[in-house]
């Protein structure tokens, strides 16, 4: 899949663990570790949303795309 999730950087830039984040963000530490390893088929806005509040950052830093 040409898009991928950059969430390891984000949180290795911010020192915070993946567990935080599940914590802050009120999801499962399944469901991020699933976004984490560019296992995941879609994201709801709302999770979006939560991510970046809490990492600081915008949609364009979580997300990458390499296309051709």
């Amino acid at each position: 899949m040409p898009i991928h999730v950059k969430l390891d950087d984000l949180l290795h830039e911010r020192r915070m663990t993946l567990t935080e984040l599940a914590e802050r963000v009120d999801l499962t530490l399944a469901n991020l570790s699933i976004l984490k390893t560019g296992k995941a088929k879609a994201m709801r806005f709302s999770t979006l949303e939560a991510i970046c509040r809490e990492l600081d950052c915008q949609p364009g830093d979580l997300l990458g795309y390499e296309g051709g």
